[in-house]
């Protein structure tokens, strides 16, 4: 425990250079991806080219952000932007999180469904179901992140009078335990449930792809990158954000004036490590569409099949 401004020094020196990297490489990572889907993808167009396009277009929405969160923890957490951009920020960091989750869970749906059921997916699921599906998660994600424009707000430092962008200001006494009922619904809703309907899903995936010997080595391949890719995803950027979060808030509603530095130094890093998805999820589009493959790594599927 200590001095709250000790604390923050650890959040100052380390987040500077990660949102830096994580831009350069979510950027470039989705961009290429959005160009290879417009060009080369155009005439392959099935469910899950729509949704990998989706979650480019969330990732590019908030990178374009991050130069802010860049300035801000270089200048030692002083935001010079605004009320209304340090709300938008926040926003867009949310709905660009459960965006990524939901869209991960129907990119997972939707690659079980073909392997369980071929002949279903073939005779019914057409790309207009992904739109369908594409707009109800853009809908009920933004829903559901709209509160964040409430709590969401610049704050003044205690200690040094700095203007800072937060998640919610301690000033404003009912705050509190609301914010906390908010980011429990979130942790629940927007973390546990999509990932048992996305491990349950490639639980299903593995079991016909293990047991069916027609599968093609291309389809295992595409199989193995998207299973490991998500399984990076949960282990290293949603699940210990949605733990470290609700710790610190736990631990923030108890102690509000004797702060534990290492649990808000976790907090800290899960909250780099919660944008860093958006570096990895051009390796998951490798496992939806080949043109990311052949780029990459200079074969094609039908390449692959034949080895």
């Amino acid at each position: 425990m200590g001095n709250f401004s000790d604390c923050e020094k650890f959040q100052i020196g380390v987040l500077p250079a990660m949102y830096g990297v994580e831009f350069i490489v979510a950027l470039v990572g989705n961009v290429l991806a959005l160009w290879l889907l417009l060009t080369r993808e155009r005439r392959n167009w099935h469910p899950g080219v729509v949704l990998s396009c989706n979650l480019a277009i969330s990732d590019l929405l908030y990178v374009l952000t991050l130069p802010l969160l860049i300035v801000y923890y270089s200048l030692e957490k002083r935001w010079m932007f605004g009320n209304a951009a340090c709300k938008m920020e926040r926003f867009l960091f949310i709905v660009n999180l459960y965006v990524s989750v939901f869209f991960i869970m129907a990119i997972s749906v939707n690659r079980c469904v073909a392997l369980v059921w071929p002949f279903f997916t073939r005779s019914y699921v057409e790309p207009f179901h992904a739109k369908l599906v594409s707009v109800i998660i853009w809908v009920v994600i933004t829903v559901v992140s709209s509160p964040v424009l409430k709590f969401a707000s610049v704050c003044q430092h205690e200690d040094n009078n700095k203007t800072l962008c937060v998640s919610f200001c301690d000033h404003v006494s009912n705050n509190a335990r609301s914010h906390f009922i908010y980011k429990l619904f979130l942790a629940v809703f927007g973390c546990l449930v999509p990932f048992l309907v996305t491990f349950t899903s490639y639980f299903l995936v593995i079991r016909v792809v293990w047991k069916n010997v027609n599968i093609t080595k291309q389809e295992k391949y595409k199989v193995a990158l998207l299973v490991s890719s998500v399984i990076v995803l949960y282990a290293i950027s949603f699940v210990p954000y949605h733990f470290a979060q609700v710790y610190h808030l736990y631990q923030r509603s108890r102690f509000p004036r004797q702060p534990v530095c290492w649990v808000y130094n976790m907090y800290q890093v899960s909250k780099g490590l919660a944008t860093l998805n958006m570096c990895i999820h051009p390796i998951l589009y490798m496992a939806v569409f080949d043109s990311i493959g052949v780029l990459c790594c200079g074969k094609s599927s039908e390449d692959r099949t034949k080895e």
